[in-house]
This record gives structure tokens, C-alpha cells and sequence, in this order.
């Protein structure tokens, strides 16, 4: 996923890039420059801000992963306990009947 975002603003980064050029063809050199650094500095900070939160994405599916787990084996030993009882009942009616 990371690589994929990775590449996804690197592709942008170039296409703002090229359209900058191509479109300050009656601007200054020193004018392109200013115009094209700002805005690589721009997409290299909506890059950095889309990996930060594509990570604490991946720190929350992580996070709720672990959480799942948790739930799946307090929910496995509910069940366990459950039979338990479901077979002590029984052997309990078993008993009285035999009287």
C-alpha cells in the first residue's frame, strides 16, 4: 500500500512538474524556477502529510486487529465455560433421573 501511495505522489509530483513547464513557456526562467519549486514543495508536503496518515491508519487497523483477536479468544473461553456447564447440567439431570 505504502509503495503504491509512493508511487501515486511521485506520478504527481512529475505531472505538476511538466505542466508547470509547459505552461510557463512566456514566464522567466527565474520565475519557472520559483513557480516549479513551489510547487514540488507543495506536493512533497501533501506526500509527507498522506504517509503519515496512511500510517496511523495502518497503526489503527493493527490496533483493531489486536483487538479482535482479543475479543475472539474471550469469546472462544465464554464458549468453553458455556459447554462446561451445558454438560455438567446434564450429567446433573442424568443423575436425578436415575433415582
Amino acid at each position: 500500500m505504502q509503495q503504491t501511495l509512493s508511487l501515486t505522489v511521485r506520478m504527481a509530483v512529475i505531472g505538476v512538474l511538466l505542466g508547470a513547464l509547459s505552461a510557463c513557456a512566456t514566464v522567466k526562467p527565474e520565475q519557472q524556477l520559483s513557480a516549479v519549486e513551489a510547487k514540488a514543495n507543495s506536493a512533497m508536503s501533501e506526500a509527507r502529510s498522506a504517509a503519515s496518515a496512511a500510517k496511523a491508519a495502518m497503526d489503527a487497523a493493527g490496533a483493531a486487529a489486536d483487538a479482535a483477536a482479543k475479543a475472539q479468544s474471550t469469546a472462544d473461553a465464554a464458549m468453553a465455560c458455556c459447554s462446561e456447564n451445558k454438560d455438567r447440567i446434564e450429567r446433573m439431570f442424568e443423575q436425578t433421573m436415575k433415582k
